[in-house]
């Protein structure tokens, strides 16, 4: 009996020893398989950014180039939406007296957001004859930086022409220009 109880202390002994390596081997199996799976998740991110990175130069002159363009089409966001409105108004009256077409009145819009730009609307009651009014806006669509884009328009003639009378338009404009948010 006393040989049984020997055998079992000398085994219960070496269980006390293996039961601390065996829970490290399962600690470090555990921590390897969570650091295979965060390999896994990182290695296409960190293949994403190193391509990135070698396509920084491309990067840099689309951004230089898309700024440009917007530069051309929108103003500025340093200007608020009141500053750009009065700017385009000023713009769009100069074009009309060029022209040869008399702004009646002219009103600038609330500015309404809408993805990285704001739209400032831009009301034109004009007054002249087909001939100036076209000449207007072949200039809209010319060198006029930021574009001036037209929404919408209502024309009127007089209700009576002679045949030697020049007709003369009345109508209303709406037009927009953009602002580009920061």
């Amino acid at each position: 009996m006393e040989i049984r109880k020997q055998v079992w202390l000398q085994i219960l002994g070496v269980m006390m020893v293996l039961a601390p390596v065996l829970a490290g081997a399962v600690y470090a199996f555990v921590r390897y398989q969570d650091a295979e799976g965060f390999l896994d998740q990182t290695e296409p991110r960190y293949a994403r950014l190193l391509g990135l990175e070698s396509q920084s130069q491309q990067l840099d002159q689309a951004v230089a180039h898309t700024s440009a363009l917007v530069s051309q089409y929108a103003y500025p966001d340093s200007l608020d939406a009141t500053q750009a409105g009065n700017d385009a108004q000023r713009r769009i009256r100069d074009l009309f007296a060029k022209a040869g077409v008399d702004v009646i009145s002219s009103q600038v819009g609330q500015a309404k957001a809408e993805n990285q730009f704001d739209r400032i609307p831009i009301t034109v009651n004009f007054e002249g004859d087909m001939a100036a009014f076209q000449s207007a806006l072949v200039t809209f669509a010319g060198d006029s930086k930021p574009v001036i884009l037209v929404d919408g328009f209502l024309l009127r003639t007089p209700p009576v022409l002679k045949a030697d009378m020049t007709p003369r338009l009345s109508g209303q404009l709406d037009l927009v220009v953009l602002r580009a948010h920061s």
